[in-house]
């Protein structure tokens, strides 16, 4: 086997037990490996209906073919589970040397079940003779540290062969928006940190000495120099030159920068935000992932870093800078820096943290909450920079009842208020929107109300398709549905073999490129149109997953607020939602057929039973 180890390994952290399981190579052509091989996996190790924090719960780390060759932007892993914030299936992914150190084990994937006696670091050695050899160490002195400072004194302790990839504060607290981290990258959205917190585990260190063989290494060699030379082109120009912060500013134009809890479209203060501030006069490093030649990561200089126990530098990208920057209203670059730094230091996804801070503003705006912040002299407003950060601490140690409130996500939070607050809560199936405001965005209000994970960008990229001319000024339902497609089926893809998204506008047709690469790795003679099928059993084996776990069209929906006053009526996003299931082959209502399951196979029971 090439590419692959054709094994994965699963720790019940109940014994403190490894088995390693077989993966049959018609498994891993089939889902590949990433998001795809992680949806299996929780698919076969996960039951049905579980609590996700709970013991029987699985959570898998999944590498993927592409990990260990040197095509870059290809050292990424997944983290796959159900989450705890949306009751249905989750994929993060984060691009670090982790996953090389992972894959290296021997495995090409680590899954977690049971639950560990007291808090744990897990050692999962692949350098030993004998395969991959399992290890739990308590975590007592780690308990309370950022997941950064967790790493570096395992490394300290164990030597800096370790990879670790590690949770903070938030998911030990079973915040459901805590992220996994490694070397200040996070598997960020969907709260697969506090399912790691729920099964005592601090983190996971992988190390190893195996590698998975190319098919074709003089190949793989080949097409790695072509590609690198172009990820230095146009293409990828703006994230090495500028990063994504400076899409704030080209969504502000359009008026599609979500404001002060998706209010307004248009943030007043957005100049203020990105001008010189976050310029190249205040940016104090750019830096790239590992085996990744673009360098798209910009490291900007905050003030205070000490009394936030964060580095002299914070990364900051567009989705944090909106979350905590226009989305609460707070135009004070410094303070937004501050705001993510404490972030990155309690392990708390920024997107999921800023769009419930920005909520609960507005209730507390409209009288619905008490607004004052329990342990600071701060009160919850729109543009109050001191409460945001404030409030970001009453988070995560999750202190008073507007701590409590704020750490359930602005569904969980709009539920227990009630009233007309579900109408405002910024959340598509529990998690909270990306920084799109869907009211001039058709294909991206489909893309987030469809998306699996809840609303997203990184799964559909949608707003592709409504800032190119490939849609008219009035696209119909199916051709939103068919550019929503497009996108998903791409991100399934990438996600699944790995690459970097911001790869793709240097890439050409990504099916046929795909189909070049891969066979230099894996030795698999795959068609364009085998991988188009990959890519839609991937989106539907997601999809087979939320319907097992109880998900019904219901959920398709964007905030009620986002559905008012607008073209984009909740009638016409309906008639849009059931287009976008008919493409895909499934029933009007969203069902998966028992014949496309089994085309698909997909008719496993481990991914439910069909109902029509």
């Amino acid at each position: 086997m090439h590419g692959h180890h054709g094994q994965y390994l699963v720790i019940d952290l109940t014994t403190g037990r490894g088995r390693l399981e077989r993966l049959a190579e018609s498994v891993l052509r089939a889902f590949l490996g990433g998001v795809g091989l992680g949806a299996w996996l929780v698919a076969h190790e996960s039951p049905a209906r579980t609590d996700p924090l709970g013991p029987k719960a699985a959570l898998a780390f999944v590498f993927s073919p592409l990990v260990g060759s040197p095509l870059t932007t290809s050292a990424k892993f997944a983290v796959t589970a159900i989450s705890p914030l949306t009751g249905r299936f989750c994929d993060a992914l984060s691009s670090s040397h982790f996953a090389l150190g992972g894959k290296r084990t021997g495995c090409d994937a680590i899954v977690f079940t049971g639950g560990a006696t007291r808090p744990s670091v897990v050692f999962v050695d692949g350098s030993r003779e004998g395969g991959p050899h399992v290890e739990l160490v308590a975590a007592d002195g780690l308990m309370g540290l950022s997941a950064r400072d967790a790493e570096r004194a395992i490394r300290a302790e164990r030597g800096p062969s370790w990879q670790v990839a590690a949770i903070g504060p938030a998911g030990e607290r079973g915040i459901p928006f805590a992220t996994i981290s490694h070397d200040g990258r996070h598997a960020g959205r969907g709260g697969l940190g506090a399912v790691l917190g729920a099964k005592g585990v601090k983190a996971l260190a992988v190390r190893g000495e195996v590698r998975a063989p190319l098919a074709d290494p003089a190949a793989a060699i080949d097409l790695a120099r072509e590609l690198s030379r172009r990820s230095f082109g146009p293409a990828t120009a703006k994230y090495r030159e500028l990063g994504t912060v400076a899409n704030l500013l080209t969504l502000n134009r359009f008026d599609a920068l979500p404001t002060r809890n998706f209010q307004a479209g248009r943030f007043e203060g957005a100049d203020q935000l990105v001008g010189e501030d976050l310029g190249l006069a205040r940016r104090v490093a750019r830096n790239s992932c590992a085996s990744c030649t673009i360098g798209c990561e910009h490291i900007y200089a905050t003030k205070g870093s000490a009394s936030t126990g964060a580095e002299s530098g914070v990364r900051m990208e567009y989705e944090g800078l909106f979350a905590l920057g226009s989305l609460c209203g707070v135009s004070d670059p410094d303070a937004v820096l501050r705001a993510a730094a404490l972030c990155d230091h309690h392990g708390l996804d920024s997107i999921s943290t800023g769009g419930t801070i920005a909520f609960l503003m507005e209730c507390a705006e409209h009288g619905w909450i008490d607004g004052r912040i329990p342990g600071a002299s701060s009160t919850l407003r729109f543009g109050d920079a001191n409460a945001l950060v404030d409030a970001i601490g009453a988070l995560a140690e999750r202190r008073g009842e507007l701590g409590e409130l704020l750490a359930l996500g602005s569904r969980g939070a709009a539920e227990r208020i009630g009233g007309r607050a579900p109408d405002l809560a910024p959340h598509v199936k529990g998690l909270e929107l990306p920084g799109y405001h869907p009211g001039r965005l058709p294909a991206m209000a489909l893309g987030l109300a469809v998306g699996t994970r809840g609303a997203d960008h990184n799964r559909s990229g949608a707003y592709e398709a409504d800032f190119s001319e490939s849609l008219g000024p009035n696209p119909t339902a199916v051709e939103l549905a068919q550019a929503v497609i497009a996108t998903e089926d791409r991100a399934a893809l990438m996600d699944s073999l790995i690459l970097c998204k911001f790869l793709r506008g240097a890439l050409g047709d990504l099916f046929q490129e795909s189909a070049v690469m891969l066979p230099a790795v894996t030795g698999w003679n795959v068609t364009t149109e085998e991988l188009r099928t990959t890519a839609q059993r991937i989106v539907t084996a997601r999809k087979c997953l939320n319907i097992r776990e109880g998900w019904t069209q219901a959920e398709d929906i964007l905030p009620a607020r986002l559905l008012e006053g607008n073209p984009l009526t909740r009638e016409r996003l309906d008639a849009q939602v059931r287009a976008y299931a008919v493409e895909r082959g499934w029933t009007e209502r969203g069902d998966v057929p028992a014949s496309l399951r089994a085309k698909l196979g997909l008719d496993a029971p481990a991914f439910g039973n069909a109902t029509s």
